[in-house]
């Protein structure tokens, strides 16, 4: 674009040049591996392809993006980006609504414990002895097969559409006024039960795997012994479980890290950026102000937060999981 109007007198008006110089050149690396290593140079190549592969598609972008941060540049505007400095840096420190999504982030990671409890009760459901399991297994991971697109429409904008939703209606003629997505708390509940209804499955499927793959001589021997049901679950089950639920609870932050379709969908942020999460509000940044550096910078600090982030969670979870009984 800089290229095309002018400010720029040197490049290419296309990014397809580029794309063939990396090609040609990622081509003569991987050969002169070969030709001057030799045999050593062709156990490079199992790695090397894929190594360029990873650059070409997470570091060069990443860098771009670093770049754009620093500009302001809304498509609207002819001129494409313009560097203005530290300027989206002190926009992000002024916005509000960032920081509220910053602060609605912590409500939702919050919920990942009552969606572990939920989780964990079901997969001992599931584990148990009881009639249709098959069925129930095959019924309660119905959820997950769903995007959480075509949850947030089915429930989100169907079933609770607060003029025509058939639970608004019910609760109508119950003489109870339906208000879903009017207030901030229960607007923010209600993603967090969509969300949860979605992704529950997740968590418990791989808590009923851990379940299942237990040695039944520890559990039979601990009835053996006298223990009761909930003493056979908090000395036994739950201690040896302790692996596969770390897993499940860390894979769930991940993902509610990066919550944002059914809130897009359902609520757009509101009432008053209530619901918003942080990537539901930098993707209104893109579509609504089309304001590209502001957006970019506000998704690399949220990168950086977020790895961070998740960095320290393992470290304290591994050294929990290591300390002496």
């Amino acid at each position: 674009m800089a290229f095309e109007t002018g400010r720029v007198t040197t490049g290419f008006d296309t990014w397809r040049p580029v794309l063939y110089a990396y090609m040609l050149w990622a081509t003569a690396l991987c050969a002169a591996q070969v030709i001057v290593n030799g045999e050593k140079g062709k156990r490079t190549l199992f790695v090397l392809p894929a190594a360029l592969f990873v650059i070409s598609l997470v570091v060069f972008p990443l860098l771009f993006a670093l770049y754009i941060s620093f500009t302001d540049w809304n498509l609207a505007s002819p001129n494409g980006p313009q560097p203005n400095g530290w300027d989206n840096m002190r926009e992000m420190w002024n916005d509000t609504f960032y920081w509220n999504a910053l602060k609605n982030m912590v409500y939702y990671v919050l919920a990942v414990s009552v969606e572990y409890v939920i989780a964990f009760g079901l997969a001992l459901l599931l584990n148990a002895q009881i009639r249709a399991r098959k069925f129930f297994r095959v019924v309660f991971l119905l959820p997950l097969m769903l995007s959480p697109v075509a949850v947030s429409w089915m429930i989100g904008k169907s079933m609770l559409e607060v003029r025509f939703g058939p639970i608004s209606r019910v609760l109508r003629e119950m003489g109870i006024e339906p208000s879903f997505f009017g207030t901030p708390e229960i607007a923010r509940f209600m993603i967090m039960a969509m969300d949860a209804w979605t992704f529950i499955p997740f968590m418990m499927i791989m808590l009923l795997a851990g379940l299942q793959a237990l040695p039944r001589e520890i559990i039979e021997a601990s009835k053996v012994d006298g223990a009761s049901g909930w003493q056979s679950f908090r000395e036994v089950i739950f201690p040896l479980m302790l692996p596969v639920s770390v897993t499940a609870i860390v894979i769930r932050i991940i993902f509610k890290l990066k919550l944002a379709d059914i809130i897009i969908n359902v609520t757009s942020g509101g009432p008053g950026g209530a619901t918003d999460s942080v990537t539901s509000f930098i993707f209104r940044e893109y579509r609504d102000r089309s304001n590209v550096g502001y957006g970019t910078l506000l998704a690399m600090i949220y990168l950086v937060l977020i790895v961070i982030f998740v960095t320290l969670l393992l470290k304290l979870v591994s050294r929990w999981m290591e300390r002496p009984a």
